[in-house]
């Protein structure tokens, strides 16, 4: 059994308000391109398929046109994806059975009554059965009817929830299991402060969603999405693979590609990162402004000028954006020392739910949890994203 994982394609995405669709059209030609040459039984996209909850018609358009590629590369392929935290639950879900029949499982929402569980997909090779659980990204408030709450009458937190979700899954250890999962999933142990995050990646305040990798320990492989850099947490066999593409300038030089895996008897799984080139890097490049346009190039750049003297702000943006094209920002040291960044129009806004529970002060884990289900709901509404 061998398969694809992929996650957070963010299908829609601006970089410093620059249009990436015609970089991840390309980067998905790639993708498209190898399922051909490797021919996976599967191909999984572990959550933020958009990067907002209503994308613009244009993003749709990508998509299908990803998926209708990927479908005639592997015509015979199970194609299955879950929502991330990006995405609309309810419009993932949208044909969810229409789809099923075609071999393409797009799981929107994580159980939320008595008697719903996690999606399964069962597919089968010489040596048995290989089940598939799919469970898109869970807030714990949405879940409560299933799981229940605390002594206390409260929602559990992230983690005893997706624990108790996978519980009561009852997974068989004799079998072969995988779980496609969308969470901030941290090694057993480990303070999630010390885990690097882009900047690109939605940051809750306290870490109250990092949840311990022990949780998926019933599995053979997690197939992780969430985290842009791939990253092993704690085992070879869970992994967040990143995103196909930079998403961000914390991003650059990163090393993107598919991680193919591939499952003998139960025990043996090896697994290979199929590496991806972009249309254009993103790149950071340092020195004075002399230095830095003897390196002109067609890559989105970040500037950082070190130069000590005085120079002549718009004669200097105009030469370094006849230098990169696709010029992202421009920063430089002040002549007092100080790093500050140039008044460009490319600027990032604070993260929502930072914002608000910076207003309120004190809000507890419970409070934070609930604050962010609303934001999630207005995002929804509005079409915005944290």
């Amino acid at each position: 059994m061998r398969f694809f994982h992929l996650s957070d394609l963010h299908i829609g995405l601006k970089l410093f308000n620059r249009d990436l669709s015609e970089d991840q059209e390309y980067i998905f030609r790639q993708i498209a391109d190898l399922a051909g040459r490797c021919r996976p039984d599967a191909v999984i996209i572990a959550g933020d398929i958009y990067d907002r909850a209503l994308p613009a018609s244009e993003a749709v358009t990508l998509f299908d046109g990803f998926i209708t590629a990927l479908r005639e590369a592997v015509p015979e392929a199970e194609l299955m994806m879950i929502s991330g935290n990006h995405d609309s639950a309810p419009r993932i879900d949208l044909f969810r059975g229409v789809l099923e029949r075609e071999n393409i499982h797009m799981i929107g929402t994580p159980p939320m009554q008595p008697d719903q569980h996690i999606e399964k997909v069962t597919l089968s090779d010489e040596f048995g059965d290989v089940d598939f659980y799919l469970l898109p990204f869970v807030r714990p408030a949405a879940v409560r009817a299933v799981i229940g709450m605390d002594e206390e009458t409260r929602p559990f937190g992230y983690e005893e929830s997706i624990r108790r979700l996978i519980v009561r899954e009852e997974i068989d250890p004799d079998r072969r299991s995988v779980i496609v999962s969308h969470q901030f999933y941290i090694p057993a142990g480990t303070d999630p402060e010390g885990i690097q995050r882009m900047d690109s990646e939605t940051v809750m305040v306290g870490n109250i969603d990092a949840v311990s990798a022990g949780v998926l320990a019933p599995f053979d492989y997690a197939a992780l999405g969430h985290i842009h850099k791939p990253m092993k947490v704690g085992s070879e066999f869970i992994r967040y693979c990143g995103t196909p593409l930079a998403c961000s300038v914390s991003e650059a030089g990163q090393q993107k590609g598919v991680v193919l895996v591939e499952m003998g008897k139960k025990g043996d799984i090896r697994t290979d990162v199929l590496p991806l080139t972009p249309l254009r890097q993103v790149r950071v490049i340092e020195g004075e402004l002399d230095e830095i346009l003897r390196q002109a190039c067609g890559d989105y750049v970040s500037i950082k000028l070190t130069d000590r003297r005085d120079l002549d702000v718009i004669d200097m943006q105009d030469r370094l954006r006849d230098a990169f094209p696709y010029l992202l920002e421009i920063r430089r040291t002040a002549i007092s020392g100080e790093r500050r960044e140039m008044p460009l129009p490319e600027e990032r806004e604070k993260d929502p739910l930072a914002l608000c529970t910076s207003f309120l002060q004190g809000a507890d884990e419970e409070e934070t949890a609930l604050l962010s289900d609303v934001i999630a709901a207005v995002q929804m509404q509005t079409g915005e994203t944290v």
